[in-house]
């Protein structure tokens, strides 16, 4: 595994509305690092990925993520990496136009991402016209899997992804991440620890947004 540390989560803190959500979380992740990150609801996982997003600003510490600093360098980090939220965006474009918006905005190949998608059953061609927002929720994950592998980000985000896929989908994702070839970090969100089995090495466990357990696997 490579050293190169791609996540640096340093005595982070972060409250809303006086509630404590992050609560001095210091971790590191590393190329090669496939994480399961796990916890129940309110733990902090989401807000704590948002933060390295750049979508929330901390209140204390410091997040560097790929050597910028996502408060300051959004764009910068946002280029480096790949994001599967569990809700999908409300997107008002064709899937022809995504497609576009994608290529033009990150240099990722339409023909890259078809590909992608294709592994997992879905035919983009047949839905270049129709509006993101009217595909089914299986269909959006699909599109948002296709697109963040296809672009071969040096850091992978998946918040619950497999959430709307049907068992076959399922399938198709976890091989499609097998088949990765290039070196990268991984964070699952999930609550399904036990369908990550042989594609995570990694088990991080967070509680009242703490880190209460970091497992190498």
């Amino acid at each position: 595994m490579s050293s190169d540390v791609i996540v640096d989560v340093q005595t982070v803190r972060k409250s809303f509305m006086g509630a404590t959500v992050l609560d001095n979380v210091t971790l590191q992740i590393a190329e090669g690092d496939r994480v399961a990150m796990m916890g129940p609801n309110g733990a902090g996982k989401t807000t704590l990925v948002r933060c390295m997003l750049g979508f929330y600003h901390v209140d204390s510490g410091r997040i560097s993520v790929a050597g910028f600093d996502p408060s300051r360098q959004r764009v910068d980090v946002l280029k480096e990496v790949g994001f599967i939220p569990q809700l999908p965006p409300p997107v008002k474009l064709t899937v022809g136009e995504l497609l576009t918006f994608v290529e033009r905005s990150t240099g990722t190949a339409i023909s890259r991402i078809r590909e992608q998608a294709s592994a997992m059953d879905l035919d983009l061609r047949r839905h270049q016209n129709k509006p993101f927002f009217k595909l089914s929720g299986g269909m959006k994950q699909k599109l948002l899997i296709a697109i963040a592998l296809a672009r071969r980000s040096r850091l992978l985000v998946f918040d619950e992804p497999t959430a709307s896929l049907d068992p076959k989908a399922r399938e198709h994702f976890y091989r499609l991440l097998e088949e990765i070839g290039h070196d990268y970090a991984a964070i699952y969100i999930t609550h399904r620890a036990e369908e990550l089995e042989g594609l995570v090495n990694r088990h991080i466990y967070m509680d009242l947004g703490k880190v209460v357990e970091d497992v190498r696997i």
